[in-house]
């Protein structure tokens, strides 16, 4: 519709500010004009840890919830995006666990900040030396990017959703993974997403995706096309980026 923002279009797809104007390079984010043709960038591929409660990876501001799956029934992942810590204030890296879950949290604000920042629902964690949480906004713009104090923020929609599913004592592991690798019917993709702000004096580099990529395919004989490869790290367009050229096979021949 002529009215609606990029940011419109993300968060009715659960996408964040990055995702959306990353993948849709040249459109303009505040005025993209009816009939304009947007990417959606719902494919993507899961980080690399443990497939257990929640899994926060900074660079692409997006969290993974891994629900427990009954005895016969296919596991499932819920993900959605998030903003998080800028700068001095970066969210820290590390295994932790809620501790606690509150609904219409209280906030004590100054008269510069009338709504409650914390929004409805909020888990706190226990990360030593802060009050660290996943929660709510009442600034839905700044969803999928890094600009919070450290917290952890979603859409409302997406706090609710999440908050109902997820229980006290849950695991969450807050990882910094600027590249995923991942295999689809013997083919293999690589995502890449740009670095964090705190990392700015060492980025990451083309030879720490090359790394892995070799370190991939070690056990699965591919042909892997470099020229794909040294593209997707020069754009971290932050979506899933075919780099094979062929299917792989066992190292042993199977």
């Amino acid at each position: 519709r002529q009215e609606d923002t990029l940011l419109d279009v993300a968060r009715r797809h659960s996408l964040g500010y990055e995702e959306i104007t990353k993948s849709n390079p040249g459109v303009d984010p505040w005025m993209p004009g009816a009939g304009t043709t947007v990417t959606l960038p719902k494919q993507r591929i899961l980080p690399a840890a443990p497939r257990e409660g929640i899994v926060v990876n900074l660079p692409e501001h997006r969290l993974y919830y891994f629900a427990p799956a009954a005895n016969g029934e296919a596991p499932v992942v819920h993900t959605y995006p998030v903003a998080i810590g800028k700068m001095d204030w970066n969210t820290p890296l590390g295994v932790t666990r809620i501790t606690q879950k509150v609904k219409n949290p209280t906030w004590t604000p100054p008269k510069s900040v009338p709504d409650n920042p914390l929004g409805h629902r909020a888990m706190r964690l226990g990360i030593p030396g802060g009050a660290y949480l996943i929660h709510g906004t009442n600034r839905p713009a700044g969803i999928g990017m890094q600009a919070t104090a450290g917290c952890m923020r979603l859409y409302p929609e997406d706090i609710e959703r999440l908050f109902d599913l997820v229980p006290v004592d849950t695991r969450v592991n807050i990882v910094n993974q600027p590249f995923k690798l991942g295999w689809l019917d013997g083919q293999l993709y690589v995502e890449v997403h740009p670095g964090l702000q705190e990392d700015a004096v060492e980025p990451p580099q083309l030879t720490d995706l090359t790394r892995l990529i070799v370190e991939a395919t070690r056990e699965r004989m591919v042909l892997v096309d470099w020229t794909r490869v040294q593209r997707a790290f020069a754009e971290a367009r932050g979506m899933p980026v075919l780099v094979s050229a062929g299917l792989a096979m066992m190292a042993k021949g199977e």
